[in-house]
């Protein structure tokens, strides 16, 4: 994979949303967060990744998990793509992720989806994602027209393209 931002470039860390909950940067040491996060909604997570990424798998061990979050981490370090834990305050929950990746459709300059656990479809936290994330990628990222699934293209219509 390549760089789809310039490598050199200092891109975001963190963003804090206004339920108190905050989005950092993902890595193989969120394990013990993830992996449980993960699977408690696979189900509903396969439906929305499954046809498109094969994630997450059913029977997906947390080796598999921890391979997964460090190239997440790789990527990162080179620009390639991007994957933010959705934490509480005290990061003792991940409640979900936001993926920042290289664009998959001619005009647009980045491809922006989430996820949330089954607790919090429909919640506030889930409400309040688009607004704090369409904020954060016009103000803090060098993104002029990012592409959101769910809001600029219907999940199925994302599916359908993979």
């Amino acid at each position: 994979m390549t760089s789809f931002l310039d490598p050199d470039l200092a891109t975001p860390m963190r963003l804090e949303l206004p339920t108190g909950h905050h989005l950092r940067r993902i890595g193989a040491d969120d394990l013990d967060l993830d992996y449980p996060a993960v699977m408690r909604s696979q189900p509903r997570l396969w439906r929305l990744f499954g046809a498109s990424w094969g994630w997450p798998p059913a029977d997906m061990t947390r080796e598999q998990d921890r391979e997964d979050l460090a190239r997440h981490a790789d990527e990162m370090t080179r620009n390639e793509s991007f994957n933010f834990a959705i934490l509480d305050p005290d990061e003792t929950c991940l409640r979900g992720c936001v993926y920042i990746d290289p664009p998959e459709e001619d005009g647009y300059d980045a491809e922006v989806l989430w996820w949330v656990v089954d607790d919090e479809v429909g919640g506030e936290l889930d409400r309040c994602l688009h607004g704090a994330v369409s904020t954060w990628l016009a103000t803090d990222w060098p993104l002029e027209r990012p592409r959101i699934v769910g809001r600029d293209i219907s999940w199925d219509d994302w599916r359908d393209q993979a």
